[in-house]
């Protein structure tokens, strides 16, 4: 028999199978004996009053043992000799999509301009040893995207999206563990999902795929305002209509579909630097004790939002117990991101801390940038640095590409104030808010090192004056938290594409270029994990149905 039961329940009583059956025993009536299995079906963490509760909806077998796996499996055919689509890029949108076009019984070839997830983890390592940046292979390019060494967190908001639950399955089927079918905020951990991507490259290729590492699409070919395939920077061209999932970083790619006319348009974005705490501090806030989070509890989590000006200031991907690090995808940049562990472990909790920026916004004189300097390398660098000046077309017109290039400006000046090197610029809290340097700075996560910094000088003030007065109210609101021992790391620029790729909301395709699916976050319609695998999943589907007309 099955019972199934929702329960209000402290940590300890939650923390085990046996601790959970001990419970369900005296509560329930039912003899300790007979229950031989309990699974949990969801779980989550009501941290809002001083007494810690666990939410937990579970199956209790009684005199029975569970039978069925505890994800659901999707059966991939073998698709060699059928119809090829080009997937162009191996983050979570173009994994998604080849799979889900191997489902439909047709041929990815996906196109990654990276190495393969394990071989990234030595380009990555060169960043904050050497302060060597491959423009190829870090942090956003390579197998598994952006998503692959940035954490892992799956929670998302895109519910009418599309299916979570699959996306969570197929990530479960591939060696994931099932407690993200669980939690309310799941998490797969830094450390466990190159192994999973692995995996799911591994089905990819025994179905009849392909995957090409190192592989960078230079250019679409479009003929008749269709497009029929793609030229690489190997030579080799491959022919079939193309999702199209690059990632919010590939700016090369929004350049050569601006020069080429393919419509695309500005979109906001949000700026601002990580924040990092210890994570013991943050545990005594948000689980209201001294001591912290104790045995039974997880690393805290936090969330923060409020309007400031007309304009949000937010926390963004919050990382309890993880580690700052550099993410910049190209030289003469300096950009951090944050993420953790599966066990959520380190001593430190960081999150983004930014503030929200539409495109008109780029005329507010409190926006401008301080000169930069630039260091042209090539002709196609002076060229880009010609665009940059040139971000407003008009007195009031604002350049299709003016908030990329304003990303771009904002993270050169942040590599120039990190003395030319991976070294972040940071500033201690408080003393951000009352625009005093700090001349010392606390023990952080962040590996290439920090250099102190006036981060309220040469931010723009739109941003600075913003965040100064979020974290004031952010520490009204949550005592303790607005402390000089936290420190602000600049700088947070890569929070979502600055551009969309525009399509047609139901064919998905191009609105103007027949046989170009835009996917995922680089195309502007996702921002996550698990939101762009959704939009894989939705792209695939609408190219099987213009293969069918077609």
């Amino acid at each position: 028999m099955i019972h199934e039961y929702q329960l209000r329940i402290l940590p300890e009583q939650a923390a085990s199978e046996q601790a959970l059956k001990r419970y369900i025993s005296q509560e329930k009536g039912l003899d300790i004996r007979t229950i031989y299995a309990i699974r949990v079906l969801k779980r989550s963490i009501d941290a809002r009053q001083r007494t810690i509760f666990v939410n937990v909806k579970l199956q209790v077998f009684v005199n029975e043992l569970p039978t069925e796996d505890r994800y659901v499996k999707t059966d991939y055919p073998n698709v060699e000799g059928k119809p090829a689509v080009i997937v162009v890029g191996a983050g979570p949108g173009g994994l998604f999509a080849a799979l889900r076009l191997i489902e439909l019984g047709l041929r990815p070839i996906v196109i990654e301009r990276g190495k393969n997830v394990r071989e990234r983890k030595e380009d990555l390592a060169r960043i904050s040893r050497e302060h060597k940046v491959d423009s190829e292979s870090n942090y956003s390019f390579g197998e598994g995207g952006a998503g692959a060494y940035s954490d892992g967190k799956l929670y998302t908001r895109s519910k009418k999206r599309g299916n979570v639950d699959k996306i969570l399955n197929v990530f479960c089927q591939h060696g994931a563990s099932t407690s993200i079918l669980i939690d309310a905020h799941p998490h797969i951990g830094t450390d466990k999902l190159p192994k999973v991507i692995e995996n799911m490259r591994n089905t990819i290729l025994q179905c009849g795929g392909e995957v090409r590492f190192k592989t960078r699409m230079d250019a679409l070919i479009i003929e008749k305002n269709k497009v029929i395939g793609i030229e690489t920077n190997t030579g080799e061209t491959f022919h079939g209509p193309v999702i199209l999932a690059t990632g919010h970083s590939a700016r090369d790619v929004y350049r050569w579909l601006f020069a080429n006319g393919v419509q695309l348009e500005s979109k906001g974005l949000a700026v601002g630097v990580r924040l990092e705490h210890s994570s013991h501090l943050i545990d005594q806030i948000q689980y209201h004790n001294k001591n912290g989070r104790g045995k039974y509890l997880p690393a805290a989590e936090y969330s923060f939002v409020q309007q400031v000006e007309g304009r949000g200031v937010y926390s963004f991907c919050m990382c309890p117990g993880g580690f700052v690090v550099p993410a910049a995808s190209g030289p003469h940049q300096l950009v951090v991101n944050g993420m953790s562990p599966s066990n959520r472990g380190t001593k430190w909790s960081n999150s983004g801390m930014v503030v929200e920026i539409r495109p008109e916004d780029l005329l507010n004189p409190d926006l401008q940038l301080q000169a930069c300097e630039v260091f042209p390398d090539s002709a196609e660098a002076a060229t880009e640095e010609l665009i940059r000046r040139t971000a407003c077309t008009g007195e009031n017109e604002i350049h299709t590409l003016a908030m990329m290039q304003f990303q771009e400006r904002l993270e050169q000046i942040c590599w120039q104030q990190g003395n030319m090197r991976q070294t972040a610029p940071a500033q201690r809290m408080v003393d951000f808010t009352r625009k005093k340097l700090s001349y010392d700075l606390p023990d952080s996560s962040y590996s290439p090192g920090l250099v102190s910094s006036p981060l309220h000088f040469w931010l723009p003030k739109f941003i600075s004056e913003r965040l100064s007065k979020g974290f004031q109210l952010f520490g009204k609101s949550s005592h303790g938290f607005l402390t000089n021992d936290a420190v602000m790391i600049a700088t947070e620029t890569r929070t979502s594409s600055p551009v969309r790729i525009v399509r047609d909301n139901e064919t998905l395709q191009h609105v103007t270029v027949e046989g170009l699916f835009p996917c995922g976050e680089g195309a502007g319609y996702a921002g996550g994990i698990v939101s762009a695998g959704i939009d894989g999943e939705r792209c695939a589907d609408a190219v099987a149905g213009y293969l069918n007309k077609n």
